[in-house]
């Protein structure tokens, strides 16, 4: 059976810590069933001497960084690398501890700044590590049952979860993916009956043969768009998160030992795009707003047909396949106009749209994106440097916001950009 030579993973799962109390047993079951997968010749197909297990006792906050150090010392721009984390790990809001962290087995709470590994030491440890496929899965914010939690309480002085900054500094590194389990302020979920957290059993499910493709391969963002909707469909409140920087949507591990699949083509030509326009924005009041009730109306008091154009959310049919039918949305799409709000940076299913976008840019050479400013309250700070290139039109100013609108409208009728 073939293996992915230039593989390597971290698997870490630590539930009897020295410390603090204690987190299920289902923690240490799903770090060995993340282990089993990756190193299966029949599924992700990691060379088993490229995988470093590390549960409980083992995973002392030395033996956390020495690991880490040591996928930057093995690895290069062409490897693969998953690192995948169930743990405690949450943020400390106030005082001179204030910052996020993750909890080794041998963390104290009362004194994280020195047993734990902050935020800023992990993004560090990821940014010395070379390869250019980074995939980092993050379990960190556990419950019970459902409706019972069973994570830190307020006398440990940690806020269950990361929040959203932390998230955006862990996926600054180019070719870096972050997969974590729920929102910030949300928990991950154990189902009564499950040996395996309800987001790691969907994330098993997908790198064991769940995931479709187009090739031997399971891809990160198809990883993504298989769990996320299966997860959010058993458990309402548990909503996982992808944060990414990335050029290619690259494999993360072999399909099936590495088994063909087979995929419907892209649109090739001007006449096989069955919409000029794929819209891509938040749902929020103000961004619906501006979505439905004055920017459609004016494409087509232009002569855009409403037939032509896909709006997410609408165009794609509901269900676990949603995130397959984006995909074949935007590849359907001459232009995908990115509707840049706050909200649309908190949104993943947003920020999905412009990754799948780019990587067709990359591939193709062709210019699909066409982002636009609709929020004059945008932070200007938070859209990513390399769709910051793209020069986002801001329809918001107030002089020039409405002759900018219709140099955005007359660019969806031109011929699709090329080299």
């Amino acid at each position: 059976m073939p293996t992915l030579d230039n593989a390597h993973g971290l698997v870490v799962g630590i539930a009897n810590y020295q410390y603090v109390r204690k987190l299920p047993a289902s923690v240490l079951q799903d770090s060995r069933d993340v282990f089993k997968a990756l190193v299966d010749p029949q599924s992700c197909a990691y060379p088993p001497q490229n995988v470093t297990l590390l549960q409980d006792d083992e995973a002392t906050g030395a033996a956390l960084r020495a690991a880490l150090a040591a996928l930057a010392q093995k690895t290069d721009g062409g490897s693969t690398v998953t690192i995948y984390l169930s743990s405690h790990g949450g943020r400390i809001e106030e005082g001179e501890q204030r910052g996020e962290y993750i909890a080794p087995v041998d963390a104290r709470f009362d004194q994280l700044a020195t047993t734990g590994i902050s935020g800023r030491d992990f993004s560090a440890a990821l940014d010395a590590i070379p390869a250019a496929k980074l995939l980092v899965i993050l379990d960190c914010c556990h419950a019970g049952g459902i409706g019972e939690a069973k994570s830190l309480a307020s006398e440990d002085g940690l806020t269950k979860g990361f929040s959203q900054g932390m998230y955006d500094r862990l996926a600054q590194g180019k070719g870096r993916a972050i997969l974590a389990s729920a929102r910030p302020d949300e928990q991950s979920y154990i189902l009564p009956g499950d040996e395996n957290s309800l987001f790691t059993k969907h994330l098993l499910a997908g790198l064991r043969g769940g995931v479709a493709g187009e090739d031997e391969f399971v891809r990160v963002f198809r990883l993504y768009e298989y769990v996320q909707p299966r997860v959010t469909t058993q458990h309402p409140n548990q909503h996982p998160r992808f944060k990414a920087n990335l050029e290619d949507n690259f494999p993360v591990a072999f399909f099936k030992g590495g088994q063909k699949q087979l995929a419907p083509p892209a649109a090739v030509t001007e006449e096989e795009f069955a919409y000029d326009v794929y819209i891509s924005y938040a749902e929020s009041d103000a961004d619906i707003e501006w979505v439905w009730e004055q920017f459609i109306p004016k494409l087509e008091a232009n002569g855009i047909d409403r037939k032509r154009i896909a709006v997410s959310g609408d165009v794609e049919r509901p269900g676990p396949t949603l995130f397959l039918e984006m995909e074949k949305a935007v590849l359907r799409s001459k232009r995908v106009l990115l509707a840049f709000s706050n909200d649309y940076f908190d949104d993943p299913r947003a920020t999905l749209a412009y990754e799948m976008t780019q990587n067709l840019q990359v591939k193709r050479e062709e210019f699909r994106l066409l982002p636009v400013i609709i929020r004059a309250d945008l932070d200007r700070g938070r859209i990513p440097e390399r769709l910051d290139l793209y020069g986002p039109v801001d329809v918001t100013h107030p002089a020039l916001g409405t002759r900018r609108l219709q140099k955005v409208i007359d660019e969806l009728k031109l011929p699709l950009p090329t080299r």
